[in-house]
């Protein structure tokens, strides 16, 4: 019988995908503050709502984001266990534990020379 692999590289593909668009790192790294609506999520990335709620159902789809309805707004939070204090691996930032790979996430807008890096 077939070791199983510890990569999941169907399931890592998976989450990657559903992070490579520029607004939903944005995102990930806004929901990193705490729960947010819509409405504060469209405002962050000034776009249309129509766009904020697809990328929202990209990343709850991948299980990386969840929603919890409160009155009459869903808000939004990364599902516990996704973002952790990388300091735990000697890294110095917050970062997205995806299983596969970890993902560094600078919780502060980048500078110039680069954006989020990965380790995986």
């Amino acid at each position: 019988m077939p070791k199983k692999d510890p990569l999941q590289p169907q399931r890592c593909a998976e989450l990657l995908s559903a992070l490579a668009a520029p607004e939903r790192l944005k995102i990930v790294r806004f929901l990193a503050d705490g729960a947010h609506n819509v409405t504060e999520i469209v405002e962050m990335l000034a776009i249309k709502a129509v766009n904020v709620s697809h990328h929202l159902s990209v990343l709850k789809m991948a299980g990386l984001i969840a929603g919890k309805k409160k009155g009459r707004f869903v808000w939004y939070s990364l599902r516990p266990g996704v973002l952790e204090e990388a300091v735990e691996a000697g890294v110095p930032a917050e970062a997205l534990n995806l299983g596969c790979c970890r993902i560094e996430l600078p919780l502060t807008e980048p500078s110039p020379s680069g954006g989020a890096s990965g380790k995986c």
